[in-house]
């Protein structure tokens, strides 16, 4: 459990559209279009829940679905009706048999790769998709 002690469900009901940022525990039944990210904390995806964005959590947890590059920096599970169409950098990983990474698994022992890195898609005209952008570190 997180030492915070703060947890947020998202409930099977609900639509975010927009960027998430949390401290403590998320637990995702529904859905959300945006970035999830947080300082420290735990992310969960549950079976029926999904994001549409990329994922920069310390600890994930997936059992639903993932369109975007998922960056675990100390531990992700994928359960398995876990689906992720992107890529995944991690430090340590658990998978169980039925879960689905479409794309490239990294190791990086803090779970964040230095340097640029290639995006999977984009959902805007922006970018074009497998274009290289770079990383800030902060």
């Amino acid at each position: 459990m997180d030492k915070q002690g703060s947890t947020t469900l998202i409930s099977s009901e609900t639509i975010i559209d927009g960027d998430i940022h949390f401290c403590g525990t998320v637990h995702i039944e529904g859905r959300v279009k945006g970035n999830v990210s947080a300082d420290q904390g735990l992310l969960t995806i549950a079976h029926n829940g999904s994001v549409e964005g990329n994922v920069r959590v310390q600890r994930v947890v997936v059992d639903g679905h993932v369109r975007g590059n998922v960056y675990a920096e100390e531990h992700l599970e994928l359960a398995s009706r876990a689906v992720i169409t992107g890529n995944v950098f991690y430090n340590v990983i658990e998978m169980t048999k039925g879960a689905q990474v479409n794309g490239n698994l990294e190791h990086h022992a803090n779970g964040v790769p230095v340097g640029p890195q290639p995006l999977l898609e984009r959902s805007d005209d922006k970018v074009p998709a497998g274009e290289v952008i770079d990383v800030v570190e902060s």
